[in-house]
């Protein structure tokens, strides 16, 4: 045996009955040899870290468009705590944490700079609409490798495109990603609010101080716990007291920092700069990179300028609309 089937091995004898094995895995929309060392899922794993739509979330906004501070969350470093998060429950449930991990990297390769305010930009000008999640699935199966894909595991995609909304992924170990998501964007988005001083601590909802913890670690810890303590017989889930509580967390962010106008008081900006670039590129068409031209061809302009515009960071996103819109000073 090689290390690989090894390790499929010691799955089917140590996980529960409810995971995910390797060795079942429904496969790849196109084959592949087996890797003597990995399992499909590590192997998918592996691909999403290499990918470059996963190193750009380094320069997507999470929640603070391009925050001058250092500390302030990015898409990057959220999809790191998801996966830290989503990690934990799994090991705890016995389930396969390569295949946790795999979504959990791969849920918002599809995010536009700016956020959700560039999403809900797109969704708005796109007759086609947009979901960022849609977009997620979009890349790893169709936009990384100069269009050729990841060719991922059905459950990884699976897992991805129902991260956050719709019916429940079909492994449990989605689930657990799905979940793990919640979680970490209100503990860290409260750290964050926080530490920009839009929120203080003695305004979170006195259930959710006394129930889920009032420190970042103490939340997260009580969370994770909790969902361990009542998942089981094929379900993710908290206990209706803490889900009750998490909820009225969820309630207050929303209104208290993710419509703040102190917090959110440029995205209207960012939904100009993502709109206008889209415009211009619609009608521009021969202007987008020759990777797009292909999906040009064969899927139509407005899905190839919303795959041009969604893989920017905030960054370039920036540059680019500078460098068609605000006049040069002139130097000679």
């Amino acid at each position: 045996m090689n290390i690989r089937e090894l390790t499929e091995e010691t799955e089917s004898k140590v996980l529960c009955s409810f995971a995910t094995l390797s060795l079942f895995s429904k496969g790849r929309e196109v084959f592949e040899e087996q890797c003597p060392m990995r399992t499909v899922f590590a192997r998918d794993r592996d691909r999403i870290i290499h990918c470059k739509a996963f190193r750009r979330l380094k320069f997507k906004t999470q929640v603070f468009l391009s925050p001058e501070g250092d500390h302030y969350r990015t898409r990057l470093t959220h999809t790191l705590e998801v996966s830290q998060i989503a990690r934990t429950i799994s090991r705890a449930l016995r389930l396969n944490e390569d295949l946790t991990e795999a979504i959990a990297l791969g849920h918002d390769l599809g995010h536009t700079p700016f956020g959700h305010a560039g999403e809900k930009a797109l969704d708005e000008i796109c007759s086609k609409g947009f979901k960022h999640y849609r977009q997620s699935l979009r890349v790893v199966d169709k936009l990384e490798r100069e269009g050729k894909g990841l060719n991922l595991t059905w459950e990884v995609r699976n897992g991805i495109e129902r991260h956050t909304t719709g019916d429940q992924p079909q492994a449990l170990e989605g689930s657990v990603v799905r979940l793990s998501d919640r979680i970490a964007y209100i503990n860290h988005d409260i750290d964050d609010a926080m530490r920009a001083g839009i929120i203080m601590a003695d305004e979170l909802p006195l259930r959710a101080r006394y129930t889920i913890g009032r420190t970042h670690s103490q939340r997260i810890n009580t969370l994770i716990t909790d969902t361990v303590t009542n998942s089981g017989e094929g379900t993710i889930k908290m206990s209706t007291e803490m889900g009750q509580a998490f909820d009225e967390l969820h309630t207050f962010m929303f209104e208290s920092v993710y419509t703040n106008p102190e917090a959110k008081g440029e995205e209207e900006k960012a939904i100009y700069i993502i709109k206008r670039l889209y415009e211009y590129f619609l009608s521009h068409i021969e202007f987008l990179s020759g990777e797009y031209k292909s999906v040009v061809e064969n899927e139509g302009s407005e899905v190839a300028v919303c795959d041009y515009i969604a893989g920017m960071t905030d960054r370039f996103a920036i540059q680019v609309y500078k460098d068609l819109f605000v006049p040069k000073a002139w130097n000679r």
